[in-house]
């Protein structure tokens, strides 16, 4: 089985020119999901890993079943206002904008060892943002792991730059 193979593209998904990579077709396929999941996990299996912290909203189901099975907490990260406690915020920069990606207080503390895991690693704007978060409450960040990288927006290489290793299962060229 190919993890490839069961990635959708859209064309021209949000906006001319763009080649959407839609996971949602790999999550619907059992064995698809099974795999993306175990080959997200491996890289970390026996390691001590105190929490995975997932950005909304893919995510959230990636990084839910990775938190399992590594016996480990799961971290929301979300849009601003999305969270119903006190929460930390860190804005960031969009090429049309800036968002701003929020968790709770208390959902990290300090010298806990967290990974990041997302569906796509693209441009790393909301990745960088994440590990800020994370780091501002005092996290240790042991890797961001992704389904997709798009390499040509120098995402992952922007997080490896950082110091953060970065692990993907799928490359597509071109965005």
């Amino acid at each position: 089985m190919n993890l490839r193979d069961s990635i959708r593209t859209i064309p021209d998904y949000p906006k001319a020119g763009i080649q959407f990579r839609d996971i949602t077709t790999l999550l619907a396929d059992a064995k698809a999901f099974r795999r993306a999941v175990d080959e997200l996990v491996q890289p970390f299996a026996g390691l001590k890993l105190d929490k995975v912290a997932g950005i909304e909203a893919r995510g959230f189901i990636l990084g839910g079943a990775v938190a399992h099975q590594l016996s480990a907490g799961f971290v929301p990260l979300r849009k601003k206002g999305k969270l119903p406690h006190r929460t930390r915020a860190v804005e960031y920069a969009l090429e049309y904008g800036t968002d701003t990606i929020e968790m709770h207080l208390d959902a990290v503390h300090p010298g806990e060892r967290v990974v990041l895991v997302d569906d796509l690693i693209a441009t790393g704007g909301t990745a960088l943002a994440a590990i800020a978060l994370l780091t501002q409450a005092g996290a240790v960040i042991v890797a961001a792991a992704f389904v997709v990288d798009l390499p040509e927006l120098g995402g992952a290489d922007k997080l490896r730059a950082a110091g953060i290793a970065v692990s993907t299962l799928v490359s597509f060229e071109g965005h």
